[in-house]
């Protein structure tokens, strides 16, 4: 029976993770369909891309509660089963990334699974397990995204910063070592999720957000070779 029980625990993880967020905040502010702006993901940058800045981080902060809610309804379930509680917000992660509720065909007819890429839910995750991390976490992307400017790198880089985290707390038996394979589960996730991004980071090619040190910097120098 708990095996079972688990089983329903791990799948409404996904549901919650699915809920397009950014899709629904978009189609209200402005009628405009996120999946045909810029990226075409539904998380929070392109949530910002799309609608401006409160929608993005309205966005963001829902996708959060995502990963969050994931583990507190895993808890609430099986309080023991601490595997549990890693693997939840990772089919969180996963229904953010390929949301049930954005299936498609593509182009070439192609079946396909729509989503976000998956950096709020992950940092939800880490909220969900230790809600101290989230202090600590969360600053951090946020100064990663407003001074590199580059969404794919912030992403990962909050993965990075919950195993990070979760490593130094179990090392001083603060937290169980499950903690820190929820943060390296959550990392492939979102490297997975980026492939595309990743290959245009190595050419040089990926969007810097404009609000970003890195954006306006990058618009100083542009303005400067035109006025040259």
């Amino acid at each position: 029976m708990q095996i079972v029980l688990d089983l329903v625990a791990v799948f409404l993880a996904y549901v919650i993770g699915s809920i397009p967020f950014g899709l629904v905040i978009v189609k209200l502010k402005t009628g405009k369909d996120i999946r045909e702006v810029e990226s075409g993901r539904t998380g929070g940058t392109n949530a910002l891309r799309a609608a401006g800045f409160w929608a993005g981080i309205g966005t963001a902060l829902l996708d959060i509660l995502k990963g969050a809610v994931a583990v507190w309804l895993a808890r609430w379930i099986s309080p023991e089963q601490a595997w549990l509680h890693v693997i939840a917000p990772l089919a969180a992660i996963i229904g953010h990334n390929y949301s049930i509720f954005l299936a498609e065909r593509d182009a070439n007819g192609k079946f396909r699974l729509r989503g976000g890429a998956g950096g709020a839910p992950s940092v939800g995750g880490a909220w969900g397990l230790f809600p101290a991390s989230i202090l600590i976490i969360l600053p951090l992307g946020v100064l990663v995204f407003f001074t590199i400017g580059i969404a794919s790198v912030t992403t990962m880089a909050v993965a990075f910063f919950a195993i990070i985290v979760f490593a130094i707390y179990a090392a001083q038996d603060v937290l169980p070592w499950w903690y820190v394979l929820y943060g390296v589960g959550a990392e492939l996730l979102l490297i997975w999720a980026l492939r595309p991004n990743i290959k245009k980071l190595f050419a040089g090619q990926e969007r810097v957000v404009g609000i970003s040190l890195h954006g306006w910097l990058k618009k100083k120098r542009a303005e400067k070779q035109q006025n040259s």
